[in-house]
């Protein structure tokens, strides 16, 4: 979902917006393509995170409600606009620049920070982000998961200014927004999404790479929209987890282990262990009750050549993330 940003330089203002009233329903559906109506593709740069702090610059422009959308012109010049997004804990929306509503050519990034803290700031780390993965140039960041509850700033940029319309839509997709819940479907599957993992926790397993060439970890951050009133199973999680092509080897593993999270810290490797409070400390919320099903495999390369694995995929039910740690050793 992520794409490098080009650096370049960006006049930082804001234009005036104007609100839509709160539409709920499902999301629009994108109309097909009329005669004339050209999107480019190939000839707009990539539309870079504004600067931090945001500083006087940053106008607050209105609420963007979960269910509705807001509407705004780009102007001549490239810019950036913010609305502010209010939150329950565990909300997840989608957030997308709609073709309707928006004008033919219009370039867009969509940035996400927060929540806001004690003394009204939204921090300088970005949360989502994306470029090009709506409708042509417009972007669309399918799944927002937001832990925490409060307000968060959505950011619009453009590296176009064509004095057109834009329209910002936020839809629930999962998690404390929804209405009035239905229990999940039997063997309702789980659709992962990858996010970056935190970098504190990376900076842990870098530490715990760096202690013996011999032994290895790995570790990923998927999150999955859920909108029904019973949590998803870790066997739901792991079959999405083993449908990934890097990890088929461990596919054969006919007898796998499900076990606690507190229980599965004897397994980590002793310089990895650190992680094990960490993780949680991320993504874990209180009395959640945090499942892991763990895949081994080992193989030769040749003489001195073994390999063993373990593949551990970690559910947090409540939070709707699943981490992937994977650790390898080797003979030497």
């Amino acid at each position: 979902m992520k794409r490098a940003t080009a650096v370049r330089s960006s006049v930082l203002w804001m234009s005036a917006v104007g609100l839509l009233g709160a539409c709920g329903g499902p999301p629009e559906q994108t109309p097909a393509p009329t005669e004339g109506d050209t999107v480019t593709t190939a000839t707009q740069s990539l539309v870079s995170a504004p600067p931090t702090p945001f500083g006087t610059w940053m106008s607050y422009l209105g609420s963007l409600p979960v269910g509705g959308a807001v509407a705004s012109n780009t102007g001549t010049s490239a810019a950036y606009e913010g609305f502010k997004l209010t939150v329950a804990a565990h909300t997840q929306v989608a957030l997308e620049v709609t073709h309707l509503g928006t004008g033919v050519g219009v370039d867009t990034g969509l940035f996400v920070y927060g929540p806001k803290d004690a003394s009204g700031s939204y921090g300088s780390r970005v949360l989502f982000q994306d470029d090009d993965s709506g409708y042509g140039e417009l972007s669309k960041i399918p799944l927002a998961t937001f832990d925490d509850a409060g307000e968060y700033l959505v950011v619009v940029g453009w590296s176009n200014g064509l004095g057109k319309q834009y329209r910002l839509q936020a839809s629930c997709v999962g998690g404390a927004c929804v209405p009035n819940p239905t229990p999940a479907p039997v063997n309702a599957p789980v659709t992962l999404a990858q996010f970056p993992i935190e970098p504190s926790l990376q900076a842990l397993l870098g530490t715990g790479n760096a202690y013996r060439e011999d032994m290895y970890s790995f570790l990923d951050r998927h999150d999955f929209a859920w909108p029904y009133s019973t949590p998803a199973t870790v066997d739901a999680a792991a079959a999405a987890v083993l449908a990934r092509s890097e990890y088929k080897g461990y596919r054969s593993d006919t007898a796998p282990v499900t076990s606690t999270y507190a229980a599965f810290q004897s397994r980590m490797y002793g310089q990895f262990q650190p992680l094990h409070p960490a993780i949680l400390a991320a993504y874990g919320d209180s009395g959640e009750g945090v499942q892991v099903k763990s895949y081994s495999r080992q193989f030769s390369t040749g003489p001195n050549g073994d390999n063993w694995r373990t593949l551990n995929v970690i559910l947090f039910p409540v939070s709707r993330h699943v981490i992937v740690y994977e650790q390898t050793a080797h003979e030497i």
